[in-house]
């Protein structure tokens, strides 16, 4: 064979950003360099369920890390209260500077002293990261301003008049509360590497658009989808079913914030309609869940939100049987449970046993043809779509969650999903069958997340786009959905039926499983890591620590942080939700009490329980950064040697 005399096209495209040696060999020396810092601190959550207040405060507080550091930094010069004032206004600078300022205590001596503390701060958590990561979360109206307090040596007498004139430029500007909200923030997103949510941004509590705020001004951040997340994504589309599910949901809590407050959802026709049908009925099993701190700002009448509940559940329940008859292959047409009812004699019939109906009350319902809509309802569901598909927020939310979320995650070499990897009973993974092919493991994820991606971007109307949004519905509570992960959802027998037996909902035997370290093994095996070194970190099925649940499982090859940060499960869990942490140090469960916004202050630290410490302290060499650092290494030094070889021409001038 004879040589090839022909440049690499890939070289002479690198060659483009360095055009000469020295240009190469500068970049080499720096991704050298690189390799050597600390690995940054990754962040996981899980099951936020729109507890917007816990979790901003969780983040902020970097689980109590950044409290951590600062009585590192401060513990000979600061008291435990001041250490505390200083914290607090870290994790809350708007709140906390809007307190300040009430009471008269901004004055210029403050200010010049907390910009000291907070540049100090600063530079102590900024320290093991490289300079573009430092650069990329600098806010940008402040960045010449922050970089010089950073970089100037306050020992010298010239740089400590220099840093005096910056802080007495921003007093006479009046610049002092927005200056040091920036760095507030900073120091915050400073703190949080890389941030990883598994699932479950919506539904329960109040405030997931507010979350959703706050996600989306992180620059390093991946969702992976949950059951609750999908049904929001579908609903953003146009899914009527789901979006009848959404507002159930919040009916079923209370929550009017998230819906009108949030996203302009326009539940007026909704309440109209429900309190004209519904004008005598009681729909006592439809009262919504109200915690105990929120009864008195409730913004409608239990008795209200009721009837309003009931008329969606009746819509919702009408629109899946409609969508099983259309979807076979999705094997549903068991949960076509209004054909299971006989409505002259008020019983359900399950298996050839009769049940009675708690609730008998259907004005809505043809018994000839259950399934279908009567034109008020088609009125209301038309109505809803155009609320949630024009709604600005709502679109721009769910985009951003497209953008960073996925049915699962590999990064730095563990393994990153919600729900469940489907098994069967011994152990295998479960193949499932859609348009004549079977899917199991990784391939199924994979399948999932196409399919999903196809609800959204397909165009409108589209049959792609309708059967998209179907299997998405499926994914929030079809049998074998590794999203839901168990047989069936039990919404209509918890509603109107008393027997305890048709409430239950058998869960997966990936759940045993998978709490095996064999299982745990064949999972990780599935996606190509190495048990050895690898995790599986999962949410979506709360940890009972009360009863003596662990979140550690399969001989600590698999952490489940689904601790309750949802109010609705902590009376189950005993705590209010995990954070798992992975430094450079170790692999380490915070877990958080109950969350008062009224009590919290700076003095906030979650028990922290250290699970895996690392033989040696790691580097991005040993990251998945490192490896693609690494690989430009590589081809920096074939550059260099094209270069020298004369096989590209090099910029000499």
């Amino acid at each position: 064979m004879k040589p090839s005399f022909q440049a690499d096209k890939h070289l002479e495209l690198l060659s483009k950003r360095y055009p000469t040696i020295e240009a190469a060999r500068g970049e080499l020396v720096y991704l050298q360099t690189l390799l050597s810092l600390p690995k940054g601190t990754e962040y996981f959550f899980s099951d936020l369920h729109g507890e917007a207040d816990a979790f901003i405060n969780f983040l902020h507080s970097a689980s109590g890390g950044i409290r951590s550091k600062l009585k590192k930094l401060f513990q000979r010069t600061l008291t435990e209260d001041q250490q505390n004032d200083l914290a607090y206004l870290v994790y809350n600078p708007r709140t906390a500077l809007k307190k300040l300022d009430e009471e008269g205590k901004i004055t210029d001596e403050w200010v010049r002293i907390i910009i000291f503390r907070l540049i100090d701060l600063l530079k102590y958590v900024s320290s093991k990261y490289p300079l573009p990561k430092i650069q990329e979360k600098t806010p940008k109206e402040y960045a010449n301003i922050i970089n010089e307090l950073l970089n100037t040596i306050v020992d010298e007498e010239d740089s400590d008049i220099y840093n005096q004139a910056i802080i007495f430029a921003i007093i006479e500007q009046e610049a002092s509360i927005p200056f040091i909200t920036a760095l507030c923030e900073m120091i915050q997103n400073v703190s949080v590497d890389d941030l990883h949510i598994i699932g479950d941004i919506y539904d329960r509590g109040s405030g997931p658009h507010k979350i959703m705020d706050v996600l989306m001004g992180y620059p390093d951040v991946d969702i992976q989808w949950g059951n609750h997340d999908v049904i929001w994504m579908a609903a953003a589309g146009g899914c009527e079913v789901a979006i009848m599910a959404v507002v159930r949901i919040a009916l079923r809590y209370n929550n009017f914030d998230c819906l009108e407050d949030g996203y302009g959802i326009n539940l007026r026709p909704l309440y109209s309609y429900a309190t004209d049908v519904y004008a005598d009925d009681p729909c006592e099993r439809f009262m919504p869940r109200i915690f105990e701190e929120d009864k008195q700002i409730a913004r409608i009448d239990p008795e209200i939100a009721a009837k309003m509940q009931k008329m969606v559940a009746i819509i919702e329940t009408k629109l899946e049987g409609q969508l099983y008859e259309r979807n076979p292959d999705f094997d549903m047409e068991d949960r076509i449970v209004l054909k299971k009812v006989d409505f002259e004699r008020n019983v359900f019939i399950e298996n050839g046993k009769e049940y009675p109906m708690l609730d008998t009350n259907f004005p809505t319902i043809d018994p000839q043809d259950p399934l279908a809509l009567s034109e008020k309802e088609q009125e209301l569901v038309d109505s809803l779509k155009v609320s949630f598909t024009s709604s600005p927020k709502l679109q721009r939310h769910i985009n951003y969650i497209y953008s960073v979320g996925s049915m699962y995650k590999i990064f730095n070499g563990n393994l990153l999903y919600h729900g469940c990897i489907p098994m069967n009973e011994d152990g295998s993974f479960t193949a499932m069958e859609f348009d004549g092919e079977k899917y199991a493991g990784k391939e199924l994820m994979d399948y999932i997340y196409y399919q999903v991606r196809r609800a959204w971007f397909s165009m409108e109307n589209s049959p792609e786009r309708r059967k998209g949004q179907d299997f998405m519905w499926y994914l929030w509570c079809g049998k074998d959905s590794p999203l839901f992960g168990k047989e069936k959802m039990a919404t209509f027998e918890r509603y109107f039926l008393a027997e305890k037996e048709l409430h239950e909902e058998k869960r997966n035997p990936y759940y045993i499983y998978s709490r095996t370290e064999e299982g745990a093994d064949a999972i990780l095996r599935e996606f190509g890591l190495n048990p050895k070194f690898s995790h599986i970190i999962n949410g979506h099925v709360p940890v009972k620590i009360k009863d003596g649940e662990t979140p550690i499982k399969a001989n600590s090859k698999l952490f489940v942080i689904d601790g309750g940060l949802s109010k609705a499960y902590q009376a189950t869990t005993g705590i209010a939700g995990y954070t798992l942490i992975f430094n450079s140090h170790e692999l380490a469960l915070a877990e958080h009490h109950a969350f008062d916004p009224a009590k919290e202050s700076g003095s906030y630290l979650p028990e922290i329980h250290v699970v895996k410490s690392m033989p040696r302290r790691l580097r991005i060499s040993d990251t998945d950064q490192g490896r693609e650092i690494i690989a430009q290494i590589y081809d920096l030094k074939a550059l260099i040697d094209a270069y020298r070889r004369g096989d590209i021409r090099t910029d000499l001038y």
